[in-house]
């Protein structure tokens, strides 16, 4: 099937991921990576999942035993041709290929935002989480002050017009009590809204980085 042929999102994607385009580029990596790495800490098994080619992963795998899950097989090799770092092919509609209370971290960053079915992946991440383990991970909000502005103007939302990839538009509140469904969510920390997101994160936070424990 050629580009022409196919849905906008499938070229979207296929030019984004697929042909390498974004290999070895990450999201404020040099941001989230320190912060990552210090609320995971030192001598744990820690999980990323939809963690790509390991440019994230990279910054947490010192001292630990990180396993690398995406479904993505030519960034799994790039990851750990690079990297060093272990992959395992993994599909998150699908239940998780790890045993109950296995894992002391588990990351997904950028990633809840694009599965369809967010809360059947979370009891995953929740089933194989040892007892007081962690949930790390960052997000896009949406429904901020700006994209409340562009819904009235009759635009789509800000995240959705550059990503087409996205299918869950979560708003801050929204965010937290999904996640403190399944966890305690121990603190939130705003990436992308300015100084004013910081002090009233409904209003102006556009991307949030979070840490959950399990009880």
């Amino acid at each position: 099937m050629d580009s022409k042929s196919k849905s906008p999102v499938g070229v979207y994607y296929e030019k984004h991921h697929v042909t390498g385009n974004r290999l070895r580029q990450t999201f404020m990596g040099d941001v989230r990576g320190p912060m990552f790495s210090s609320w995971i800490g030192t001598g744990k098994v820690v999980l990323d999942l939809g963690g790509r080619d390991g440019s994230l992963t990279q910054h947490y795998t010192s001292s630990n035993r990180v396993i690398l899950g995406d479904v993505d097989c030519a960034a799994l090799a790039h990851a750990k041709e690079r990297y060093g770092i272990e992959t395992k092919e993994v599909n998150l509609n699908e239940p998780l290929p790890f045993e109950d209370g296995t894992i002391d971290a588990v990351v997904m960053a950028e990633v809840l935002e694009h599965l369809p079915y967010p809360r059947f992946v979370l009891g995953e991440v929740q089933r194989v989480l040892r007892g007081g383990g962690q949930f790390i991970g960052s997000i896009p909000l949406a429904y901020h002050l700006i994209d409340r502005w562009r819904v009235l103007r009759g635009k789509k939302l800000l995240i959705a017009d550059v990503d087409p990839t996205h299918l869950q538009f979560f708003k801050y509140d929204e965010l937290l009590s999904l996640l403190s469904e399944f966890f305690t969510v121990r603190e939130t920390h705003v990436l992308k809204g300015g100084k004013k997101a910081e002090a009233y994160p409904r209003l102006f936070a556009r991307d949030v980085a979070f840490r959950c424990g399990k009880e």
